[in-house]
């Protein structure tokens, strides 16, 4: 059913939950998993106090270590992983690279990590489940 399998992270618990169940379907279908973490460019600001450059790779490091633990937690599960950090808008990210992946699936955590930031941006998972070309599997 499941050719490959795209998982998307932000570090927060739901998608962890949503790697646990990707991994899962990744050996129910011994199919290969893909992973992504966005660093949003929608809230980037310079407030003349933290210089640009160094909050902007401070956000790719948080982001390859959430990929890291992805990395290990698929490994555990003997399953192969491909990772990738992205900048831009998180929901054009994802299915870009599910795109580019062939992924047949994409499994995301059903809250992100601010619910505060989720309101001003809009929902990554309401705009992913809308515009996906492939299913989208939300996970709680």
């Amino acid at each position: 059913m499941y050719d490959a399998i795209l998982v998307a992270t932000d570090g927060s618990e739901a998608a962890a939950t949503a790697i646990d169940h990707a991994i899962a379907l990744a050996q129910r279908f011994d199919a290969p998993l893909y992973g992504i973490a966005v660093v949003d460019e929608r809230t980037e600001y310079d407030t003349g106090i933290v210089d640009p450059k160094e909050a902007r790779r401070h956000l790719e490091e948080r982001a390859a270590g959430w990929l890291a633990d992805l990395e290990a937690t698929a490994t555990d599960g003997d399953v192969a992983v491909e990772t990738t950090v992205r900048s831009g808008v998180p929901h054009e990210e994802i299915l870009d690279y599910a795109a580019e992946r062939d992924a047949d699936a994409v499994v995301l955590g059903s809250r992100g990590r601010s619910s505060f930031k989720g309101a001003l941006l809009g929902s990554t998972v309401d705009r992913v489940v809308r515009t996906a070309d492939r299913p989208v599997l939300v996970v709680g």
